[in-house]
């Protein structure tokens, strides 16, 4: 499958994805003409190449005329239907300015009607929206993931005054993906970046298994001193991962392989309150785990060994919080291989509300069954809990009900699904035989 993965560790915004597309091999000429389709008042795009701390990245300029008229949703949503773009191209425009608009009137209490969209509403938002969504079309992108986003820190100006970094927008689009900030000050992701991204992607982590086919560094409008602002995209195949794939390959274990780097360190004359403030700082920084063992250290001195799972590219961020926030003088680095299985988020109704279910897969080789594990979210569940004024593990035993009930084995777990209404929390592991439809459970 076709997939683009957004390597978001300096944020992103509606130039930085149209550079770094172009630079990932798309037309630029192509791109142009059939932004023209639009058929709205005059304006340019034009691309550069330029550095960002020694890397060679693509800036796009878009030069519009000046405007003084703010625009809705509907105005928007006109000027894309009625232009001569195919038709998959308008959707997935209008979805993500619809998501914007949503966005915008969480934060000013407002109907989405009436929201009129300030900066990220000029006729830039839409040439980047509309070209970024031309450009995928053309480079045949089937999947899109991205990285956990860096948003920057301080304040930005906006029409309503100076705002924190990020942004309410950006808090908004971003709610349920994961997000930090480093020590960069400055609006790293914009609301228009936040809106393509989160419109468009399945998931969020680390960078997939994957045949590369090509990559692009988008340039940002700031030029930080030892820190690249580029956006990268990384453009390859990788497996279809639809429910029939899954169910179709008898011999898949439905896990990818990922090499990542482990940062560790002994401590022995810390408080918990600075350990704690590391682990903090840790996923602040995009760490993938960060979590403590309790050690014995020379001279019996009773002490803490530090661990911290990170992705590579940010394990120097990672060293540098630990020298920083800690008396270590030395922190051991090495390369570990982790195999995580394929997962999924699967939303459920219950008489307690919607909540989120992780569903993960795995099928041995030795077995013809698929083994299924699904686990409610826990604060979902925590805030159906409260809400309902009911245990806990009553509204986590009713989302794994609402699972089973829509899922395609649902009449072989009726004796499950009667266990868990009575109250039984269970944690199901579900081994359904695709050749038989037999179907057996057992708790984890």
């Amino acid at each position: 499958m076709k997939t683009l993965y957004f390597d978001g560790f300096a944020g992103a915004s509606g130039d930085m994805i149209l550079g770094a597309l172009v630079a990932a091999g798309v037309a630029p000429d192509v791109l142009i003409e059939k932004l023209k389709l639009l058929d709205v008042a005059d304006f340019a795009v034009e691309f550069e190449t330029t550095n960002r701390s020694g890397i060679s990245a693509t800036k796009a300029h878009v030069r519009i005329p000046h405007e003084h008229k703010h625009r809705h949703l509907k105005d928007i949503a006109k000027i894309i239907n009625d232009s001569r773009l195919p038709d998959s191209i308008k959707e997935s425009a209008i979805e993500i300015f619809t998501r914007l608009a949503e966005a915008e009137a969480r934060v000013h209490n407002e109907p989405v009607e009436k929201i009129h969209f300030h900066e990220v509403g000029a006729l830039d938002a839409i040439i980047d929206i509309v070209g970024a969504c031309i450009g995928f079309e053309l480079l045949g992108i089937e999947r899109f993931i991205s990285s956990p986003l860096n948003t920057g820190k301080g304040s930005v100006e906006m029409a309503h005054g100076l705002y924190p970094v990020p942004p309410p927008a950006v808090v908004e689009l971003m709610r349920g993906a994961p997000v930090y900030a480093n020590d960069i000050t400055g609006e790293l992701l914009t609301p228009t970046g936040a809106a393509i991204i989160s419109t468009l992607c399945e998931e969020y982590g680390a960078l997939p298994a994957m045949r590369i086919e090509s990559a692009g560094y988008g340039a940002g409008n700031r030029d930080y001193p030892r820190f690249p602002n580029v956006l990268r995209i990384i453009i390859g195949e990788t497996t279809d991962n639809t429910t029939e794939d899954k169910h179709a390959a008898h011999h898949h274990t439905h896990a990818t392989s990922e090499h990542l780097t482990m940062l560790e360190t002994n401590i022995d004359d810390a408080s918990p309150q600075v350990i704690g403030f590391v682990m903090e700082q840790a996923f602040k920084r995009g760490a993938l785990d960060c979590y403590f063992t309790a050690i014995q250290m020379k001279k019996n001195r009773p002490g803490t060994l530090i661990s911290i799972l990170c992705e590579t590219h940010r394990s120097e961020d990672l060293r540098a919080m630990l020298f920083a926030e800690t008396t270590t003088i030395g922190i051991r680095s090495y390369q570990v291989e982790r195999r995580a299985l394929e997962r999924e988020i699967v939303t459920v109704e219950t008489e307690f509300g919607r909540i989120d279910v992780k569903v993960s897969r795995f099928k041995r080789h030795d077995d013809a069954g698929e083994h299924i594990t699904a686990t409610p979210e826990y604060e979902h569940c925590r805030r159906a809990a409260e809400r309902g004024n009911v245990p806990l593990r009553v509204v986590e035993a009713a989302a794994r009900a609402a699972y089973l009930s829509t899922s395609n084995s649902s009449n072989s777990h009726a004796a499950l699904e009667a266990e868990i209404y009575d109250g039984v929390p269970v944690s199901v592991l579900t081994a359904c035989d695709t050749t038989n439809g037999a179907h057996g459970k057992k708790e984890i």
